[in-house]
């Protein structure tokens, strides 16, 4: 079922203060999907919330909160920053990858790996989400008409692997795709 701001608004006001509190808990320390499972468990059977509508609802809270929420710190995407991460993997790393992931919060977001070898992992090196995307390419100053996300994630991931002198590997750079073939030695 589709709500309107207004509806969604007095469905708010009609919830228990307990219930509220609760939702605004997990909202104000940033916990959305959290927030967002609540407002459906309880919205679900009387009302028709699904997903989607909580989703929306939430959204209503973080805009209600605004610079209160507490956000996730956003990974650094310098080289310097990526090159003192890199420094911490246990092995080898023989590749950057950057690939596609993304969830009902976040929208598409592009994950920096280094693959190493000895042991063989993928270990994260940065999320690359669209406020930290979209500030990174704005300081490169160079226009790309591709998703942010992806101009950004590409043009660290390359930096980062020239540095290291190892291949990088993205997939689907004009494209969100988290089923893009993987990177194979």
């Amino acid at each position: 079922m589709d709500m309107n701001e207004a509806a969604r608004s007095d469905w708010w006001e009609s919830l228990p203060a307990g219930i509220r509190d609760e939702i605004d808990g997990y909202v104000l320390k940033g916990s959305l999907l959290m927030a967002v499972k609540i407002i459906t468990d309880i919205g679900r059977v009387p009302h028709g919330i699904g997903v989607g509508t909580a989703q929306l609802i939430a959204n209503d809270r973080c805009r209600h909160y605004g610079d209160r929420v507490a956000r996730e710190p956003e990974s650094p995407l310098d080289l310097e920053s990526l090159v003192c991460r890199a420094a911490g993997c246990a092995g080898r790393i023989v590749a950057i990858e950057a690939i596609w992931d993304g969830d009902t919060v976040h929208d598409w977001f592009v994950r920096l790996l280094a693959i190493t070898a000895d042991p063989a992992e993928e270990v994260p090196m940065a999320t690359v989400y669209w406020s930290a995307a979209q500030r990174y390419v704005s300081e490169q100053g160079d226009p790309d008409p591709r998703h942010p996300v992806a101009v950004a994630a590409e043009r660290a991931g390359r930096a980062f692997a020239e540095h290291l002198s190892v291949p990088f590997h993205f997939a689907a750079p004009d494209t969100p795709d988290d089923e893009a073939p993987r990177w194979r030695p």
